[in-house]
């Protein structure tokens, strides 16, 4: 008779889904451990693109995860079983943005451009200089561009995130968030808007 196989021993995880949700509702150790192993660096890349922070990253990883384990049962298969852990690894992330950006938000109306009755834009600052803009590569820049981010609203600082860092599609955006594409699309806008007004309160000179 075959021994029971060993939790330390190295398993490979099934590559086709109904086969891999079978896999790991059993609840064998080893099938739980090759699927972290298997899917664990595509979801630190996701999460460290939207937090920034490899120590934050590993954090909503982890909550992912157990996450992904815990709701397993209520997998439905309209979608593959990666792309259904992306979007836990997603919403963990987008709640650890929200609780440490929480104190720093600032109203969407104070952010937005406003405009004369001609139609020219109230209060204009000079562009940022092209020193300024190259300057958006360096690693200290791109820090800027998140904290200035995590002074957006919620709700438009997800689109953003999602959108133009993680550069999901509107509709996964939309199914993300739990909204209409529409709402995605007017809500991106705004953001950038709003984004744009405070980059200029940074780099115009």
């Amino acid at each position: 008779m075959q021994g029971k196989q060993n939790p330390d021993d190295s398993v490979d995880a099934p590559a086709d889904d109904a086969a891999l949700v079978g896999w790991l509702r059993a609840s064998e150790p080893a099938a739980c451990e090759a699927f972290v192993r298997r899917e664990v660096g595509r979801a630190l890349a996701v999460a460290r693109r939207l937090l920034g922070s490899e120590a934050d990253a590993a954090d909503a990883v982890q909550d992912a995860f157990a996450s992904f384990f815990t709701s397993l049962d209520r997998f439905r298969r309209d979608a593959r079983l990666s792309t259904w852990l992306h979007r836990i690894v997603v919403n963990a992330a987008l709640a650890r943005r929200r609780a440490a950006a929480r104190r720093h938000e600032r109203t969407i109306d104070e952010l937005l451009p406003t405009y004369e009755p001609d139609g020219h834009r109230q209060g204009v600052r000079p562009a940022w200089d092209a020193s300024g803009a190259a300057s958006l590569e360096r690693e200290e820049t791109r820090a800027i561009v998140r904290r200035r981010i995590d002074e957006l609203p919620a709700d438009y600082r997800d689109v953003i995130m999602l959108r133009d860092v993680e550069e999901m599609g509107t509709a996964e955006t939309a199914a993300a968030l739990g909204v209409t594409p529409g709402a995605v699309k007017v809500r991106l806008h705004r953001a950038r808007q709003a984004l744009r007004s405070l980059l200029e309160e940074e780099f115009a000179p």
